[in-house]
Formats: C-alpha cells, structure tokens, sequence
C-alpha cells in the first residue's frame, strides 16, 4: 500500500519523528468506531499502562453502544487535534487518543509521576508535632495542606514556567486575609520570568526577592506544611513548585527565621526562653569572634588582670595575628561541615567528629592556633546552627568575617561602624515590599512583644497580622 492508503501510517511516522523517537514514546493505531483508526499516545515513563489498558477496554465497551461521539467527563475531554498542544498534553502525563476523520484529541487524565513517600524534613526536625513534610508532587502537597485548612477561602493558583522544562507552579494565599499589594507583586514578578530552564526554588528566589545581592533571605524557605499554614493565616503567600519539596514564604520578616514550630507545640514559657536564646544566638555568633579580635589586637585593658595574663601567655607562641588564627578555625571548620554534608550521613558524621577532634588537638599542639581561639570559634559555630533556618544560618556564618576584618585593623571601632551599616542595611531592606525588620519597623510595641513572648493560647490576643491588614483574629 501506498501512503496516500495509509494515512495513519503517515501520521504514526510524523509523531514519532516529532518526539524523536524516544524510547519511551508509545504511538500505536487503535480501532475506533465504524472501522475508524485512532492514534494512542503517551508516555510509558509517566503513565500508569494499567490504567491505559483499563479506559480502553471502558471506551471499547461503549463503542458497542453505537455511541460515535465520546463526550467528556471527570477522566476525559474532547479538544481540535494541535500539534503544540498534543505535546505539551503528553510531557504533563496525559494519555491522548487522535481521532484522523474528525482531527480531535481525546485527553485521558492518567499520570503516575514518580516521587517520595512524605516523611519529615531533614532540615526542620521538631521534638513534638507533624512529622509530615511536602514532596515532589503537587496533588500531595496540596492535600497536607487542604486536610489543615477546611476553608473555602484557601486560594491555589498556577503558573507554567520555562519554554522547555515547563515546569508548574503554584503559589497559596488565604482569601480576605492575604496582603493585597504582595500578591499583585508576586503575581507581576512570576509573568516576568521568561527563561528556557527552570528547575529550582534558588533560581525563584532570585526572581522574588527585593534585594538579590543582600547576605540576608528576604523569602523564608520551608518543608513543613504547618509552617506553611501558619504564614497563610499572617496573610503571606506560599510559593511551591512541582519539582521541590521547598516552599518559599512572602513577605516575612527578620524575626520569622528565629521560629519554629516547637515554640506553639511545647509550654510557652519554654517556648519564650528559646525563642530570646536564638535571637541572643544571633548576635553571639556575628560579634563573639570580632570581639575577642579586638580585644586581643587593641583592648587588653579592659579584662581583668589575671585574665589578661593567661590569654597573653596563650597567645605569645602564636606565630601570626589573630586575625589569621579565626580565619584559620573558620575556615576549617567550614570545610569539616562541607565534607560532612556531602558525604554518606554515617561516614559524614564519624567526619564530623573525628575531624574535628584530631584537626583541633593537633593545630594547638602544633602552636597555630590558641586554646582561647578554639574555645571562641566552637562556640560562636554552636550559636551560629541554633538558627532554625539554614538559609539565615548560611548568612550569619558570612558574616563574622567582615566583622573579624574590622576587629583586626579598627578594634572596637571598626565593630561599631560595621554594626551600624548592618542596622542600616536590615532597616533598608524590604521583603515583597514590606520592612524587613516589622514590628520595629513601622514600630509596634505590642507586636514586638510577640516576637519575644509566645503567650498562652487560652489569652485572648489578636491575630498576628503584620502583612495582614483586612482581619483581625487570634494567635
């Protein structure tokens, strides 16, 4: 036969050219109705085969009822047959029968992507509470969510980025609670991403943030699904992609990164000691290094004699500055936590461990560094890892460097300066168009309170609604 007797065999050839012969695309003539040929088409890769199999002999049996036109229904729709479309169906999981005499496209809803199990973030571990945490896949994100939130005023809205990878994503608001501007921000931030690859939640931070160059994350990253209702309910907008397990949280503040969920699971005078523990952990772990710099370079003056005179004598075999004896410690412990995070969480542990017993013990035998340093360093690296978010720990552990500078050629005066351009820089800096330091700034002296104390749930308090302004509610 010829192929104008064969026009199926025409269009099998063109599909299957179209997707380049993947080993995976599956094109194959099915009889339809009235000795009609179809085209089957899909993925085996992400579709359920079974499935396949079973809607077929469904519309088979149908077929037998002389029923010609197969209408749509909760499974299926009936489109005009387009190349672009037939593509784009097919990558998103669909399986898509081609009906040649009336150039129509049946779409059959039948994915089955691959992705996790839910289980708890590794990086958000919490003593009491959900264990749950968001996947690869956006049917179960969502439902961790809904099944939290029975409200008819929770908003789900999508995206399609990226000319290749098209790549979903959906960003989550509460109705009448959510701050109006910083969703008509985001919403003009997500139309202006026009790139061909978009595979990340770093490459949609980018995108969001206000200030992409500053040390700080002015977007709060997380896995949790109860932190993500938590931000909904303060009139924030949750970000997620279909490709991560990370959701990206808007507008939030300097403060939100010194929470967890523990703080509203445990007893709250508890839960307020640890909340002033990590904010104190903050600023221990950007100055404790350059403090002990300036002391030792410029300051010995002000500690107490005989403890003037044990540093000195620690310290008067150290061949260099203690500039370079930090640097030496910082950088190694930078590297020990890099080899540990990279390896095999056993072998990156005994690392960790060994590592750091065998590197300190032989630095000081070694004349170095001083016992003082090591006592310094460790101490501000443990204050650094009590933030709860890694993205705020990444920041804080870059930024003593710029301080120890200081220290070393300025003493307390180059600490000074460097601490008033990081308060400048914090009060610039805006998330989605809001203060990166509320409640300080505007000023609210009971808000401010909250962020310190978490009151009883028995108090009747109003909702925490810093980028909330349409409701008032309860904390």
């Amino acid at each position: 036969m010829t192929e104008e007797q064969n026009p199926e065999q025409v269009i099998l050839t063109k599909l299957k050219d179209s997707f380049y012969n993947s080993a995976d695309f599956v094109a194959k003539p099915i009889s339809w109705w009235d000795n009609e040929v179809a085209i089957l088409c899909f993925y085996s890769s992400i579709v359920n085969k079974a499935d396949v199999e079973r809607i077929m002999y469904f519309f088979k049996e149908h077929l037998r009822d002389d029923n010609m036109y197969w209408g749509e229904s909760i499974y299926t729709s009936v489109i005009p047959l387009d190349e672009k479309q037939l593509a784009k169906f097919l990558c998103d999981g669909e399986t898509i029968i081609v009906r040649l005499k009336t150039r129509e496209m049946i779409r059959i809803n039948l994915p089955e992507m691959a992705y996790r199990q839910t289980d708890e973030p590794a990086s958000e571990h919490v003593l009491q509470g959900s264990r749950e945490g968001l996947v690869e896949n956006f049917d179960v994100n969502i439902s961790l969510i809904r099944k939290r939130v029975k409200s008819h005023r929770l908003v789900v809205k999508q995206k399609t980025i990226g000319y290749e990878t098209n790549t979903t994503v959906y960003y989550l608001y509460m109705e009448q609670l959510v701050d109006e501007e910083a969703l008509q921000l985001v919403e003009e931030r997500l139309d202006k991403i026009k790139v061909d690859l978009f595979y990340s939640t770093g490459q949609l931070t980018d995108y969001m943030e206000d200030s992409v160059w500053s040390p700080f994350p002015q977007l709060l990253k997380t896995e949790r699904p109860d932190r993500i209702i938590a931000s909904l309910h303060e009139g924030k907008i949750a970000i997620l992609s279909d490709l991560s397990t990370t959701a990206i949280i808007g507008p939030t503040s300097f403060f939100s990164f010194y929470q967890t969920p523990d703080d509203f699971n445990g007893r709250a005078v508890t839960g307020s000691f640890y909340r002033i523990l990590r904010i104190f952990s903050f600023i221990i772990a950007i100055f404790l290094p350059a403090f002990y710099i300036a002391i030792v370079s410029f300051h010995f003056e002000i500690l107490p004699l005989e403890l003037s005179n044990q540093i000195k004598s620690d310290i008067e075999n150290i061949p260099y500055r203690p500039i370079l004896e930090a640097v030496i410690l910082e950088m190694t412990i930078e590297l020990i936590r890099e080899a540990s995070i990279r390896l095999p969480t056993s072998v990156g542990q005994t690392i960790g461990i060994v590592g750091g017993l065998v590197i300190g013990d032989a630095i000081v035998s070694a004349g170095l560094v001083s016992n003082m340093m090591i006592i310094i360093v460790a101490f501000t690296a443990i204050s650094s890892y009590v933030v709860p978010s890694t993205e705020m720990n990444s920041s804080i552990r870059f930024l003593r460097f710029p301080f120890m500078i200081l220290a070393a050629f300025f003493g307390f005066i180059g600490i000074a300066f460097g601490a008033i351009i990081l308060l400048i820089h914090l009060l610039n800096l805006t998330s989605l168009k809001r203060p990166y330091l509320t409640p300080i700034i505007p000023f609210n002296p009971k808000a401010i309170f909250k962020i310190f104390i978490r009151m009883p749930f028995f108090k009747p308090s109003k909702h925490p609604k810093s980028f909330s302004p349409n409701e008032d509610g309860k904390s």
